[in-house]
């Protein structure tokens, strides 16, 4: 058999509209400004992907840079580990952070999607897993009292049977007074988690932490800075509501600081941020090895297949920042997240659409 080998690269700028807007404690994402990756073999498979920038700001750059390492890993062999290595080795005196990780893990993803394709399975399989429902929640922005209640009451007559709320507002009674609001539509029926995307100090943290106590919140979410660890450890000790952080780390090598530092109860790695699969697959190693219950942050498609092959697998989030350019295949039913036996990690561009919103 020929030796499948990456033959080419083509990346795309899209912004496209979301249903509702991510607003937080420390600012509003309005659109999701996305780069669409399409890695190209010799093997008449094509590997898709997309990165998300937060900022239409860092489009063009990222842009750059995912098309700069296209022309570094035209020629080479369809190697997802191989190419994490490489990557690791030529920015290791940059530093493997920022625009430069987010790129390289857009084109690991691809290239993990390629070599699952080429070998006609879905992913999970690929990763020696197998397809199966993952339990969900829907992850929800700072909606104040009637959009979130509407949204909460909308996700649990959906079947979800936990949802995240954004908070952090002015005082700690508004943060109570959504909470309640939202905790009095769901009843029961569904688990509350608050996210406070760094917005606090760390006193204030412990302070509002300990008022939420009461409230049955199921965890809290970077309540302060996400790079303060020991911050975050001295938290975790005061409180006893589990704390959450991870979206934010770049690479294993940060989960693992944070993991010494005792910072969280629960783990969310972010498949672009870690390092892609190859990444993620590290992180879910470190999980493992510390009891570390693992969820994903977005990238709702790819994270499904990587938390199914993820010992300590806990929550797959749902939220959907590149709907609008995706045919949709991820399914979610009665709590729960299904992918089917398409092969690769299920990403097919609605080319109409993408035409629709590029940049």
């Amino acid at each position: 058999m020929e030796e499948i080998r990456i033959t080419g690269l083509r990346a795309r700028a899209v912004n496209v509209p979301l249903q509702y807007p991510v607003k937080t404690a420390v600012g509003t994402v309005a659109t999701s400004p996305l780069v669409l990756i399409d890695l190209l073999t010799n093997a008449n498979v094509t590997g898709h992907a997309y990165v998300f920038t937060y900022t239409p700001l860092a489009l063009k750059p990222t842009l750059q840079m995912v098309e700069e390492l296209g022309a570094l890993v035209q020629g080479m062999p369809l190697s997802p580990h191989d190419l994490d290595r490489a990557f690791n080795g030529r920015f290791r005196l940059i530093g493997h952070t920022g625009i430069v990780r987010i790129a390289t893990a857009g084109i690991d993803m691809a290239a993990w999607d390629a070599k699952a394709k080429a070998h006609r399975v879905p992913l999970v399989e690929l990763l020696g897993g197998k397809a199966r429902p993952l339990p969900a929640y829907d992850s929800h922005s700072m909606d104040d009292v009637a959009l979130g209640t509407k949204r909460a009451r909308d996700a649990v007559e959906s079947g979800f049977r936990a949802i995240k709320t954004k908070i952090g507002y002015a005082t700690l009674d508004d943060d109570l007074k959504v909470v309640r609001a939202i905790k009095a539509v769901t009843g029961n029926a569904a688990d509350l988690m608050v996210d406070y995307n760094q917005a606090l100090s760390v006193p204030e943290a412990k302070r509002r932490g300990r008022a939420l106590a009461a409230e049955g919140i199921a965890w809290i979410e970077e309540p302060t800075l996400q790079q303060d660890y020991a911050g975050h450890a001295s938290i975790r000790e005061a409180l006893t509501t589990p704390i959450q952080m991870g979206e934010n780390w770049f690479g294993p090598d940060e989960m693992q600081k944070a993991v010494d530092a005792k910072a969280c109860d629960f783990a969310m790695p972010d498949l672009m941020k870690i390092g892609g699969v190859s990444g993620w697959l590290k992180a879910s190693a470190i999980a493992e090895q510390h009891g570390l219950p693992l969820s994903s942050h977005i990238f709702q498609e790819f994270s499904a297949h990587v938390l199914a092959v993820s010992p300590t697998a806990h929550f797959l989030e749902k939220m959907d920042m590149a709907g609008p350019v995706l045919e949709p295949l991820l399914r979610f039913r009665d709590g729960n997240a299904h992918f089917g036996d398409e092969p690769g990690a299920g990403i097919r561009w609605n080319e109409e659409a993408v035409s629709q919103f590029l940049v």
